[in-house]
């Protein structure tokens, strides 16, 4: 029991990127029909494990998946490098400015903006050339093997929308506005309901409670958020 308790992060971000892998191929190989809940239920699900994906990364960027520096880089790695070739080399010191300077001018995550203005000051900040090139020859060797809509409906469209749900709820909702001169990380957190807090965003909207403790792993933020 106590090998299963310190492998627990591991085992969990194991789980997150297999099921992933899992969904992905079900997807790709499905007969797709447009008139079948399923087929859309499917989309949030690959949705949500791509959120799972950039989450897991991020817990590898604080520690927070094991106990060993190496293994965290690894799985933080393979995670980020799946959702749509992201590279974590260069997601860790934005990152951790992100934490430092939170809500100013030097804040890769901070737009003093609306919506889209900030979600694409937000893409602008993460996407690059080497991605983009990437994903096109992926998508050029997958659909030699692959239909072209199942790659559309079950590769990019659930990752593009993923980006979505992480800026909504892990950066936009949390930081948007004016925060109180005692707020001394310039966030606020999503009202208590644990079960909303995952399928949002991994708890992540629970943002004040993770920049306070950004060394609980994400599937124990649950136990640090107050009352409200």
């Amino acid at each position: 029991m106590n090998s299963i308790k310190n492998h627990f992060g591991v085992i969990i971000a194991l789980i997150i990127i297999m099921t992933w892998g899992v969904c992905l191929a079900f997807g790709l190989n499905l007969n797709i029909n447009f008139s079948s809940p399923f087929t859309y239920l499917l989309i949030l699900v690959q949705m949500h494990l791509y959120t799972g994906l950039f989450i897991t990364a991020h817990d590898g960027m604080h520690g927070t998946i094991s106990k060993n520096r190496q293994t965290n880089k690894l799985i933080g790695t393979i995670s980020a490098l799946l959702f749509s070739f992201n590279f974590y080399h260069k997601l860790f010191p934005k990152h951790h400015e992100h934490h430092r300077f939170v809500a100013t001018d030097k804040d890769p995550d901070y737009h003093n903006g609306g919506f889209f203005s900030w979600y694409f000051s937000f893409l602008k900040q993460y996407i690059t050339w080497q991605q983009i090139v990437l994903m096109a020859i992926s998508f050029n060797i997958l659909k030699l093997f692959f239909p072209v809509e199942n790659l559309i409906l079950f590769w990019m469209l659930p990752a593009i929308l993923s980006t979505f749900q992480l800026f909504y709820f892990g950066t936009y909702l949390p930081h948007k506005g004016h925060h109180s001169p005692d707020n001394k990380h310039f966030s606020r957190s999503q009202k208590k309901n644990h079960l909303w807090a995952f399928l949002s965003c991994y708890f992540f909207g629970y943002h004040y409670e993770h920049h306070d403790s950004p060394g609980t792993p994400w599937w124990q933020l649950y136990k640090v958020k107050g009352e409200f």
